[in-house]
């Protein structure tokens, strides 16, 4: 039987094993190769978050949903935004995952984080990471398990201690102003029907139900969203009293490719900068400079530091037996604070 040799380092994040379905990269069900895990490399910079406070966690519905953080029944919106505080403040860090497309999460800090010219002021802390072989050699991107989310920052301008509406902006990444990408996207999820029968594919036995739930966006695009055999539980937030809930915002091109040609192997590429979950947390490319923040019109602003921070899962595609594309977030380090310097990009 062949074995594919593929490096997870970021699954073993400061001494914590996480294990999702992602750790499978390279093998599926109906091949013959395997995955086996190789130790993380020793020095490991990033053991700590600089997040003190969340005030909003909706995700979109996912495979890892009501898991990543354990939702218990009884438990309501503001239990939730206690537990995902938990899973990504402090030194004992875990992560959240914000589901398929738009699913967010609003966090501050117990001080500003300072916008220093040519240097990049924080870094956000995810699960991304490179695979170590690719079948398609030919590939120029870095790719492995790359799932990139839009960054919002916001700074307290009032000193009210909340992040009001007229405060945000985008920080515009590499894909900002590409035409690939959609700055009026909207979707709407349906809350899975209990009593509706499973569809199977008998051409993968890894999909539970083919059409588990229904979602339409405001492209004209519709369909249905599947199950895996990997993860059984409800992707539906179970906390949120809506039969159908909506995202908006802006939308990445599609970077998760078959480089099998067959199902069994997808590589999710990183795009070069300026998301979150877009690249291993120890590449410079998960650090990111206030100075990219743009207004709602794409004019670039200047900010002296920043008080909030929005992630939003920033693409629509589900990758075969891998899933959706949904960011996860393990937490935020300002980098000032930490004495860390990162040159920024020109």
């Amino acid at each position: 039987m062949k074995k594919s040799l593929i490096r997870v380092s970021t699954f073993l994040l400061f001494g914590i094993t996480l294990i999702t379905g992602t750790l499978f990269i390279g093998c599926s069900s109906d091949s013959n190769e395997t995955t086996e895990i190789i130790d993380p490399p020793a020095e490991i910079k990033y053991n700590f978050s600089d997040i003190t406070k969340v005030f909003d966690f909706r995700p979109a519905p996912g495979q890892f949903i009501n898991e990543l953080p354990k939702y218990v029944k009884g438990d309501t919106q503001e239990v939730m935004n206690e537990k995902a505080l938990k899973a990504i403040s402090g030194n004992k860090l875990s992560m959240v995952s914000l589901g398929g497309y738009g699913g967010y999460i609003v966090v501050g800090f117990d001080q500003t984080i300072q916008n220093i010219d040519g240097q990049r002021d924080f870094k956000v802390l995810g699960n991304a990471f490179w695979a170590d072989a690719n079948p398609n050699p030919s590939a120029s991107k870095r790719g492995g398990s790359c799932e990139p989310g839009i960054i919002m920052v916001a700074y307290d301008k009032n000193k009210n201690g909340m992040p009001d509406d007229d405060e945000w902006y985008e920080i515009a990444g590499s894909e900002y102003y590409k035409v690939e990408t959609n700055k009026n996207y909207k979707i709407t999820y349906h809350k899975p029907d209990p009593s509706k029968a499973a569809v199977k594919d008998p051409n993968n036995n890894w999909a539970t139900d083919i059409e588990y739930f229904k979602w339409e966006d405001n492209t004209g695009d519709k369909g249905w969203k599947t199950k895996n055999s990997f993860h059984h539980q409800n992707y539906y937030p179970e906390w949120y009293v809506e039969n159908e809930v909506s995202f908006s915002g802006t939308k990445l091109a599609n970077n998760a490719k078959d480089e099998s040609g067959k199902g069994s192997y997808w590589v999710l590429y990183s795009y070069p900068w300026g998301y979150a979950d877009n690249a291993p947390n120890n590449d410079d490319e998960s650090a990111i400079d206030i100075n990219w923040a743009v207004d709602k019109d794409g004019n670039k602003v200047h900010l002296t530091g920043i008080d909030f921070v929005k992630i939003y899962t920033g693409i629509n595609q589900e990758s075969g037996w891998l899933g959706e594309v949904s960011t996860e977030v393990v937490g935020i380090v300002d980098l000032h604070k930490a004495k860390i310097k990162i040159p920024t990009r020109k």
